[in-house]
């Protein structure tokens, strides 16, 4: 295995915001805390060792060993929970939805991002403990998001009606879904190990979240990944003051627009804030809490509260309200010793609009880190992009730049009018001076006839160009067909494959390998040569 690294602002497919953020621009930085490095997490260690309670680790454990209470997971693991009971241990946190397979391939790489990153903090602060941590999306409701993963092109669907927190909901019609994936699997043993995963996960089990939970214990419970379950009475109690002020003041609309609009003066906004941010849940409900005619109603429900009945539902019943994408980070950091969150571009955009309400609460803000991205190219690909000239480095072009450039370079004849236009420009330079030493009305027409000599050579290239590409009809055909391969409908893989694709050639040391290859604090892009 060969690993290569290449900065995340040179692969394309990051935003300007992501890429400030790296290069630690001065218009972000008001929109965050600690940056992740050493000193970054010195300085968060610190914060957040003087703000968690014994009592909200008592609580998180206690929790934790009832949510692990029927199954079997790693010594290591066990160790982890608890561990958090002692104020020297702390999280790393990653969270993601309840995708079928663990969905898109790059599910694997927050996994493994938060892995590492509690091994490499161990050693540069070995008097503490780091506990990697999953945080299921349970409570999620958009099941069209999270019905189906990608496999050799083809869709595997979930198809089922479905309403409410999609961690509750039950895993009838798996054995469609099981028998359809199975028959493209094959029969290897490494399809053959694949089967067994899913069957024992969504076959042996009478929900979504049992099934994830049994499903990524199985993929790295090995490690002492801990995997929780924010969908519980017990952590929810935790988090009634903050679910009453929210009910009462709107304290995150009011920050989070304020930060928002300032974010806004050079960034796109990921997400807008309600006035109430928090979900009404009970089976097969998940809807938003709406504050009308001084009552609180449950959208699209008969439900309807006054002030008095909602804060007694609070009270009596935790877990009947389910923060939203603008609340759920703040109900994490509540609840977990946390130290540092790892997710994706999109996810990180919208917790730079969060900083100003974390403070308002009193609650302090992770490290944000950029989760690792992978691109795995095969032995067989690479010999093909060697053949072909292409450099890994040039496969993250966009298409039609990447054959342009290939055409231009195997070409026999230079199609490259660079020069040439340099030397018109030049010569109608020496037309303007004269134009303006005689008459000052001929510019205009000077102007005119270089704007059109200029368009007749950028004309004459692209025919050139294009009448080379016929000519190198079947290189380009190979090169299109490579990168297609590698970027599946012209974007990253991570975002499309699922990760038995890759299970079906190499096995168990799939794991092992990507351990073995990402590095979190390193801020790029790997490539992986396998």
């Amino acid at each position: 295995m060969k690993v290569h690294h290449i900065p995340f602002q040179e692969t394309g497919y990051f935003s300007n915001l992501i890429g400030d953020y790296l290069d630690k621009s001065h218009k972000l930085s008001q929109f965050y805390g600690n940056f992740p490095d050493l000193e970054g997490f010195r300085k968060q260690l610190e914060l957040k060792q003087h703000s968690f309670e014994q009592t909200s680790r008592n609580t998180l454990v206690k929790a934790l060993i009832k949510q692990y209470n029927s199954f079997n997971t790693s010594n290591l693991t066990e160790n982890n929970i608890n561990s958090l009971a002692k104020q020297n241990a702390f999280t790393i946190t990653t969270g993601h939805q309840l995708n079928i397979f663990t969905g898109p391939l790059y599910f694997l790489y927050k996994i493994v991002s938060t892995i590492n990153l509690t091994k490499q903090l161990a050693i540069h602060f070995p008097q503490y403990n780091f506990v990697p941590v999953y945080w299921m999306a349970t409570e999620d409701h958009d099941f069209e998001e999270i019905n189906y993963f990608n496999f050799k092109g083809k869709k595997v669907v979930w198809d089922r009606e479905s309403s409410g927190a999609v961690g509750r909901l039950n895993t009838e019609g798996f054995n469609t879904v099981f028998k359809a994936f199975s028959e493209e699997l094959g029969n290897s043993n490494n399809a053959n190990s694949i089967k067994q995963m899913f069957e024992n996960a969504y076959l042996k089990h009478t929900n979504l979240t049992d099934a994830a939970r049994y499903l990524v214990n199985v993929l790295f419970g090995e490690y002492g990944l801990v995997i929780i379950d924010g969908d519980d009475v017990t952590l929810k109690q935790e988090f009634l003051p903050v679910v009453k002020d929210e009910l009462l003041n709107n304290t995150s609309y009011n920050e989070v627009s304020k930060t928002s609009e300032k974010l806004a003066e050079n960034y796109n906004i990921q997400v807008n804030p309600r006035e109430i941010n928090l979900f009404y849940l009970k089976d097969n409900l998940r809807e938003r809490i709406i504050f009308e005619n001084n009552e609180f109603i449950i959208n699209n429900t008969l439900l309807v509260f006054s002030e008095e009945e909602l804060l007694n539902e609070v009270t009596n019943f935790p877990e009947r309200f389910s923060p939203n994408v603008i609340m759920r980070p703040l109900y994490q950091e509540a609840i977990l010793p946390n130290l540092c969150y790892i997710g994706g571009g999109g996810e990180l955009s919208y917790w730079f609009q969060l900083k100003d309400y974390f403070s308002k609460v009193d609650i302090p803000f992770p490290i944000l880190l950029l989760r690792n991205s992978a691109l795995l190219v095969s032995k067989k690909q690479l010999v093909k992009l060697n053949k072909l000239k292409v450099t890994l480095h040039e496969l993250f072009y966009k298409q039609d730049e990447l054959i342009n450039k290939k055409v231009t370079e195997i070409s026999e004849i230079k199609i490259d009018f660079s020069g040439q236009k340099v030397f018109l420009q030049q010569q109608f330079l020496e037309l303007k001076e004269l134009a303006k030493q005689t008459d000052k009305s001929f510019i205009g027409a000077v102007n005119a006839q270089e704007k059109k000599q200029l368009n007749g050579l950028n004309n004459l290239e692209k025919r050139l160009l294009k009448a080379q590409k016929r000519k190198l009809s079947d290189v380009i055909s190979r090169i299109e067909s490579l990168q297609n391969q590698l970027f599946p409908n012209q974007s990253l893989e991570e975002r499309t494959r699922n990760f038995s694709e890759i299970y079906l050639e190499l096995g168990r040391d799939l794991i092992p390998m990507l351990l073995e290859a990402l590095q979190p604090l390193k801020l790029e892009f790997t490539v992986l040569e396998y």
